[in-house]
């Protein structure tokens, strides 16, 4: 079965874009695009979507804001926010909003598929620059707890923070698939979170990692 996407961005050009690359998948749909995010709660009760594909910045109705009222009521709902500029604020703020990803509209078509399915398998996908400023913040911060983890899921949930796949933190670190979404499990619970966008927000907050 498909998943189902919804697409919220004021550039109706680039709503009909998104929309076209998705429909030309095998296991993604666009099923609804709109211009605002006022309505954003709404429309995900009506729809029932799997994903949300959000703009930040829309005049009538902000990214952030309609993150924040859909996340309030469907904590589970992957959201992923698409910007043009990768300034701090917006990224921070995205994220405290709960979103489960980060990406600049400039993103290649193929790998912007790539990190969508990501989403769906509980990654936290994010634009290079983005993981970037992420790293940065969290250097800068005084804030430092340990949680008890390991040197392993400590490198583990640093290139989870990085935007990395699942898959790609296997080829990273040496081991199989299934080793990481085990030692992900156990970050999981070490930090008392229960996704990797709850994951990379602690992280960022109390500087986990490095």
């Amino acid at each position: 079965m498909k998943k189902r996407i919804i697409i919220f961005d004021d550039d109706s050009t680039r709503r009909d874009s998104l929309a076209m690359l998705l429909n030309m998948c095998a296991d993604m749909e666009c099923v609804g695009s709109y211009e605002s995010a006022a309505d954003a709660l709404d429309l995900v009760k009506a729809i029932q979507p799997d994903l949300v594909l959000m703009d930040i910045d829309m005049p009538l109705g902000n990214g952030i804001n309609g993150t924040r009222a859909v996340k309030a009521e469907f904590p589970a709902l992957p959201i992923i926010m698409q910007t043009v500029f990768d300034d701090n604020e917006n990224i921070f703020e995205a994220i405290k909003a709960g979103a489960n990803g980060y990406l600049l509209k400039k993103t290649a078509p193929d790998k912007l598929l790539d990190q969508l399915r990501e989403a769906f398998e509980g990654g936290a996908p994010m634009t290079g620059t983005v993981a970037t400023k992420v790293l940065q913040f969290f250097r800068e911060e005084n804030i430092s707890t340990t949680y008890n983890l390991t040197e392993k899921e400590k490198n583990i949930l640093k290139l989870l923070v990085e935007g990395h796949s699942y898959k790609m933190i296997a080829a990273k670190s040496g081991i199989a698939y299934f080793t990481v979404c085990n030692h992900i499990k156990k970050i999981y619970e070490k930090l008392h979170v229960n996704s990797a966008t709850e994951a990379v927000r602690l992280a960022i907050q109390r500087r986990v990692v490095s």
